[in-house]
């Protein structure tokens, strides 16, 4: 049997990958516009994770993941430890209390004072390092955890403190932050903001990603410089990140929103491919209004964003022998600009003709880190002594690319033949008996 499914232009809503949506989730969000949304990013401070010494707020993120679920999304999280609101202390007054060391500002001469805690101190290493670690040992490998993007330093955990004359901590800090970081969310896609090159350099060579918060920025700040032509890539060639996309995620945050890209009159659809350029998988618009007009690129922009997976052809045996191993063949193509991070597998499912029960196969073939622009010609290996396994008789034969957790079909392909439950049918097949 061999069947090659039609490939379709819609919008797939998959995980890891896509328009993000900012404190506030896809199925309240009349911003979003019906635009699919699989990851619902939250900045969280220190002070609202932590009120009391050693008693970590875990239900306000338990809440979160469980809205984000119900939603039909997955939670990004950074976590704060300086800010420029109304709110003098953002972190934990606790922390304070016992004497930790930190310097005050102003983000600008007529506003309110603020305090940021000295991460060089003993102290606060270990109350921060402690937060961490507890937060990765309940959260990571969560299934409704979708991005770590790694913060604590600087204003809004940004990496830098612009404006305020306080330094920030030393190299050696935030590299022992980014290794707390690393080593709390083994299992979790990681982020580092791009504005630290020691921070970056180390993250990127060590399996994490980057985040970038002013994609679109065409000369807001100024006339003779922008981020889009004088820093991003720059930076990237500085700290070696440039291939970074192959093996972790890339995410932006608009510069202002598309509004005021609109309102300037910059070309949107080069501020999109530019991005897609990156080998972006994620951006935030920060639930922002979508400008009239603009959907159309909005739309262009999401069918290449991050990995979409389409197969081209499927091979398998009309009749199938248990004891004897057998392979199926098939041909899949990346038509997005970056490959998944996840594995999701490749499985089988065979639902019986005359009564018998519905038998899932997983396979060892995964999709994780297939790259853009080339094609995946896989064999598809089964057994079907070890396992769950049909008996003999008349089957109908599908598959998908299942969580490997759950088994249940996790990504939309960008072909025809989708049933209700996620399986592309591919035909009859007979298992014949042992």
């Amino acid at each position: 049997m061999t069947v090659t499914p039609k490939q379709i232009d819609g919008l797939l809503p998959n995980p890891g990958v896509g328009w993000q949506t900012f404190h506030r989730f896809a199925d309240e969000d009349a911003n979003l516009a019906e635009l699919p949304s699989t990851s619902a990013y939250f900045r969280l401070y220190w002070r609202e994770l932590e009120p009391a010494e050693g008693e970590i707020d875990f239900g306000r993120i338990d809440s979160l993941l469980a809205r984000a679920r119900k939603a039909g999304q997955k939670l990004a999280l950074r976590v704060m430890c300086a800010g420029t609101d109304k709110e003098y202390l953002y972190v934990p007054q606790w922390l304070k209390d016992k004497g930790c060391p930190g310097t005050e500002y102003r983000n600008s001469k007529s506003g309110p004072k603020h305090w940021v805690p000295d991460m060089d101190s003993a102290l606060f290493q270990e109350a921060h390092f402690r937060l961490i670690n507890e937060l990765g040992k309940r959260y990571d490998g969560n299934p409704d955890f979708d991005l770590l993007d790694m913060g604590s330093v600087g204003l809004w955990g940004e990496w830098h403190m612009s404006g305020t004359g306080v330094d920030l901590p030393s190299v050696e800090t935030r590299l022992a932050l980014i290794d707390c970081y690393r080593n709390a969310f083994p299992k979790s896609p990681k982020v580092m903001l791009i504005g630290d090159d020691p921070g970056m350099h180390h993250a990127v060579t060590n399996g994490c990603g980057w985040r970038a918060d002013c994609l679109g920025d065409m000369g807001g700040f100024s006339k003779t410089w922008n981020h889009m032509e004088h820093f991003y890539r720059q930076a990237l060639d500085r700290t070696g990140a440039k291939a970074a996309w192959k093996t972790a995620p890339v995410a932006f945050e608009s510069c202002w929103d598309m509004r005021k890209w609109r309102e300037e009159g910059w070309d949107i659809r080069a501020i999109f491919d530019y991005a897609l350029d990156l080998h972006c998988s994620y951006l935030n618009n920060k639930s922002a209004p979508i400008p009239e007009g603009t959907r159309p690129e909005i739309e262009r922009f999401l069918r290449r964003i991050g990995y979409r997976l389409v197969v081209r052809s499927a091979e398998f045996p009309a009749v199938l022998t248990p004891g004897q191993p057998y392979l199926g063949r098939m041909v899949w193509e990346n038509l997005g600009v970056a490959p998944p991070y996840r594995d999701y597998s490749v499985a089988l499912r065979f639902v019986g003709q005359e009564g018998q029960p519905t038998v899932v196969c997983a396979t060892d073939l995964s999709a994780k880190g297939w790259l853009p622009g080339e094609e995946q010609k896989v064999d598809v290996p089964l057994r079907l002594e070890s396992g769950p396994r049909p008996t003999p008789g008349k089957y109908t034969l599908s598959y998908a690319l299942v969580d490997p957790e759950t088994a249940a079909p996790a990504v939309r392909l960008a072909i025809e033949g989708r049933d209700g439950e996620g399986w592309y049918a591919v035909g009859p097949v007979e298992v014949a008996p042992g």
